[in-house]
């Protein structure tokens, strides 16, 4: 299913520290979008899980789910143009087979959990456009250990090695519309105002809505 030809929705997605929330608040306030954000500051398990994998793993993943669920159809609902820092379809793409292949999340908790997943995005529309961040791991440790999460300390290389590698397979098969592929090793486009400049027209060419999308 897709959205209304007089609504836009567009998601960020990419893994941890590849800048989604920045591009997601910068975007939101050039096009006048209202943004949505991901649950990190008021999530009860986030901390819990990254020092106990195992034994937070399948009810991070349904918070998340949950969460996620709720703020697409939001979107969906408000017929307002939107912008949403990751994308419910992350979740069981990348982290729950992340977990359940590292053997955090046991063979019936998973199922259960796609099964779950599979029943809420039949009810879903898929998004306007997919931005796909994709940055490198020396990138991407540098970028978590600029923002100084206590909690993403804890993170391990090879979680964020398998969750970057998850991230390529899903891109590379992505089905689901519009996307657009960006390399962040050499952007900069918090600082640097032709970046972000040059990363907008290259959204603004991808999209059919254009008349929705971006005023010159």
């Amino acid at each position: 299913m897709h959205n209304s030809s007089n609504q836009m929705f567009i998601v960020v997605a990419g893994n941890i520290g590849s800048g989604k929330t920045t591009l997601t608040n910068m975007l939101s306030k050039k096009l006048d979008f209202k943004p949505f954000y991901e649950s990190v500051s008021d999530n009860p398990y986030l901390k819990d899980f990254y020092t106990d994998m195992s034994r937070w793993s399948f009810a991070l993943q349904v918070y998340f789910l949950t969460h996620r669920f709720k703020t697409h159809k939001n979107i969906e609902n408000s017929g307002c143009s939107a912008i949403q820092d990751r994308s419910i379809y992350e979740d069981a793409n990348i982290f729950a087979r992340a977990l359940f292949e590292q053997g955090d999340l046991n063979k019936r908790d998973y199922e259960n959990y796609l099964n779950l997943y599979y029943s809420m995005t039949e009810h879903l529309n898929y998004p306007s456009l997919m931005i796909f961040l994709r940055r490198s791991l020396p990138k991407l440790q540098e970028r978590i250990k600029q923002r100084g999460r206590d909690y993403e300390s804890a993170i391990e290389v090879d979680y964020l090695a398998r969750l970057n590698q998850y991230y390529d397979d899903w891109f590379d098969n992505y089905d689901k519309g519009k996307h657009l592929i960006v390399d962040t090793d050499d952007l900069d486009f918090l600082e640097n105002p032709n970046d972000f400049d040059r990363l907008v027209t290259k959204i603004f060419e991808c999209v059919d809505q254009q008349d929705l999308f971006y005023r010159f």
